[in-house]
């Protein structure tokens, strides 16, 4: 099935939310033959009851076509746990503390995987006063580039939007910081826990 909206989401996110097909087609004003139909993949929910049975069933419009219900498990909102969505037509970068379903461009966005540092990607940290001054060993090139870095703590991010024409580097303020990620356009995102680093040192 490859229409708007799948079925199967419908049937999931109804019996999550412990409801009949017959009192889900009460609040739509339709008919739990209706409701069956759409569940089974012989018909299709209007486009016009979208917005009423996203509501009725707990989730966003977009959920409901992406067919993926968000379950945030983040509810501490703890930074570390940060994820970094980056949109591959326009290089959009959003962050979101949790999950969630991002689209841009007409893409959906699914979350950054960071890695460990590489040879082509080596990170050099050192300790300025109240700083880290950040620098990534990488060309930056119009084709290829580090488009940000970041600095994250329990409680805070700290983020570099980089460009081409300028240097692979950064300054962050030291305060509580535990990792630092930076995301390559070809190769995607990075991340290296600052413990494991000393002044000058290099990963």
């Amino acid at each position: 099935m490859n229409q708007y909206v799948t079925g199967a989401i419908i049937k999931e996110l109804r019996e999550k939310n412990h409801m009949t097909q017959a009192k889900l087609a009460e609040k739509l004003s339709v008919t739990d033959k209706s409701i069956s139909k759409w569940e089974t993949g012989k018909g299709y929910p209007d486009i016009s009851l979208l917005e009423s049975l996203a509501k009725e069933l707990n989730v966003s419009i977009t959920e409901l076509i992406a067919g993926n219900a968000v379950s945030n498990a983040n509810v501490s909102a703890n930074m570390l746990r940060s994820k970094f969505y980056v949109c591959p037509v326009c290089g959009n970068v959003i962050h979101s503390m949790g999950e969630a379903v991002i689209n841009c461009h007409g893409v959906r966005l699914t979350v950054c995987e960071p890695e460990q540092t590489d040879e082509n990607h080596r990170i050099f940290i050192e300790r300025v006063e109240d700083e880290y001054f950040v620098r990534i060993d990488h060309k930056m090139m119009k084709t290829h580039y580090i488009s940000f870095m970041a600095a994250v703590s329990s409680d805070k991010i700290q983020m570099v939007k980089l460009y081409p024409e300028g240097n692979a580097e950064a300054r962050f303020k030291i305060n509580g910081v535990k990792k630092i990620l930076f995301y390559c356009n070809r190769d995607g995102l990075f991340s290296l826990d600052v413990n494991r680093m000393t002044d000058g040192c290099s990963a």
